[in-house]
């Protein structure tokens, strides 16, 4: 006799509902293309994922907070597992008030994508609060908000991206590591989730990996182009794409998807500079966080950017790849393109001449602001230019570090999966800000190099360093850049496929820790190996690594 699906589903997980206590889901998502199809309508009858259990028992349906703090706002996001029909939707935020539990909030879920925000304003930002999150009688979730530290010299930042699904474990050594160098913020750059369509089980994994980090710490988490299901994003300000890669511009899944995907990732932000959503009713999150009297201004890289198909003559198979060396970059810098967007630039503007109560000011994005690698997925696999990174459109490139230099700040990526330290480069080599994209979390899905064709250094090489690829040089869209260190990959991804067995410090993945001095004016970049030890006296960081520079 073949047993219900429902059934089987029961008699393998303890403490669930019984079958006929699942009854119709209240709302029925609105996707077209099978997206978050794991944990959308009746989600208890898909078939078990290799992602993520999400039939978990009923006190454990919390499944993580994550939040920020500035400016006297408290803002918490809620992040559960999927409900039952008949389960209540409400949270309770309830915080420890000498002793004794006291409720500040209630919120209802969104049964598209199982998240709510809270926000709280006048919210005391000068000792440390525990809370903790309710749902039903028995869930919860239990942290600490931080106070902030502003009386510290110095301010630490833990920045992360690129959160491969080739590795689908708990990334202990990431916790282990991080908890014992305790920075004061969290940053996770983007591509938190590889999983395309999948999103909410994916971001469920993502934060049973990395929740002891942010269960009592601000972070920071912004979602860059495979979290919204696309290999690259140019999302032209929120329009539809009408290609399955969205090369002509804009997003190819469904606008509530993309929305859903925000809400979760990006509900604990500080509420954004400006509001006005962009087409398909698609919102924004650019906005600032002060922390400490470190000012980080917190852009979206993708969401106004010009897509490259039919915008610029082919120089390449696709029209994000260019092949030839021999091309005239100019030709790709059409007139009218759009890098930040008109917004975002005047946010920098204003951000930029904001100096009350700032000690210093850093700019956190999805990806750098020019080509910084030379291979692509392989040793084989030689791009001179691609349009995913932000060195295209060059005059918005050049715009946006106008106003980053403007500001003194420095700015911290991602999405390149290849650590580099690299100071911009604007009318000369030099006159542009510091820029540090950190390493993938893991690094086995694509890989990436810098490798100068002739292998000779730059000039103006930094003093003392010992890689062999330093100094001044011009990328494929010929912005001037001052290579300092970079943390190239020793394996390549073709020793999986032939069974090697490589060097596990050897995929180049890691993190970063910038450390920003206040009274000094200096900050210091560390990029530490993904299997290091920090807790031991010779741990070591990749070559090159740390670099201490002055902003004064």
């Amino acid at each position: 006799m073949l047993i219900p699906r429902t059934l089987f589903y029961l008699a393998a997980t303890t403490s669930l509902l019984a079958a006929d206590e699942f009854g119709e889901p209240p709302v029925k998502a609105p996707f077209q293309q099978g997206e978050d199809s794991f944990a959308t309508d009746d989600w208890w009858n898909e078939k078990p994922t290799n992602i993520i259990d999400l039939r978990v028992d009923r006190d454990q349906t919390v499944a993580f907070g994550i939040y920020t703090t500035s400016n006297g706002i408290l803002k918490l996001t809620a992040q559960l597992y999927p409900l039952y029909p008949k389960e209540t939707r409400t949270v309770r935020l309830e915080i420890d008030d000498d002793g004794k539990w006291v409720e500040i909030g209630r919120q209802d879920i969104n049964d598209i994508g199982w998240s709510t925000s809270f926000r709280i304003a006048d919210w005391d930002m000068t000792k440390d609060v525990k809370y903790r999150l309710l749902h039903g009688e028995k869930a919860s979730f239990e942290g600490l908000i931080r106070k902030d530290p502003i009386g510290k010299k110095e301010i630490v930042l833990a920045a992360l991206s690129c959160n491969s699904n080739r590795d689908r474990g708990l990334r202990e050594e990431y916790t282990r590591n991080i908890n014992a160098q305790d920075p004061d913020l969290i940053f996770f750059a983007g591509d938190q989730s590889y999983d395309h369509r999948q999103h909410t089980a994916a971001w469920l994994k993502f934060g049973l990996a990395f929740k002891e980090l942010f269960r009592s710490r601000p972070c920071v988490t912004i979602p860059d182009d495979h979290d919204i299901g696309q290999g690259n994003l140019w999302g032209e300000n929120g329009k539809k794409s009408n290609t399955k890669v969205g090369h002509d511009g804009g997003y190819i899944y469904h606008p509530e998807y993309v929305k859903m995907v925000e809400r979760q990732q990006c509900g604990h932000l500080p509420d954004p500079y400006d509001p006005t959503p962009v087409e398909q009713g698609i919102g924004v999150y650019y906005t600032n966080l002060i922390l400490g009297g470190v000012d980080f201004a917190i852009l979206e890289d993708r969401k106004f950017k010009t897509g490259p198909m039919g915008r610029h003559p082919m120089k390449g198979p696709r029209p994000d790849h260019i092949r030839d060396e021999n091309y005239d970059p100019q030709v790709v810098d059409v007139p009218g393109l759009k890098l930040l967007g008109d917004r975002q630039l005047y946010f920098l503007e204003d951000w930029s001449d904001d100096t009350e109560g700032v000690a210093m000011k850093a700019v956190l994005s999805q990806t750098g602001f020019c080509g910084g690698a030379h291979l692509h997925g392989s040793k084989d696999n030689r791009l001179h230019a691609d349009m995913d990174s932000n060195g295209w459109p060059q005059t918005g490139r050049n715009e946006a570090l106008k106003l980053i230099q403007k500001a003194n700040a420095v700015h911290i990526a991602g999405d390149q999966h290849l650590a580099t330290l690299i100071q911009h480069g604007i009318n000369e080599h030099g006159d542009g800000p510091w820029a540090f994209v950190v390493p993938a979390i893991v690094n086995t899905y694509y890989g990436r190099w810098w490798w100068p064709e002739d292998e000779k250094a730059g000039p103006n090489a930094p003093e003392g360093s010992t890689l062999p690829w330093v100094g001044d040089y011009r990328d494929g869209f010929d912005n001037k850049i001052t290579m300092h260190a970079y943390a190239n990959p020793t394996n390549d991804r073709s020793m999986l496929r032939e069974g090697g067995n490589p060097d596990p410090n050897g995929w180049g993945d890691g993190w970063g820790l910038i450390r920003f001095d206040k009274s000094a004016q200096d900050v210091t970049f560390e990029c530490w190996p993904r299997f290091a030890d920090v807790t031991k006296p010779d741990a070591k960081q990749y070559e090159g690594w740390p670099k201490t520079i002055s902003l004064d």
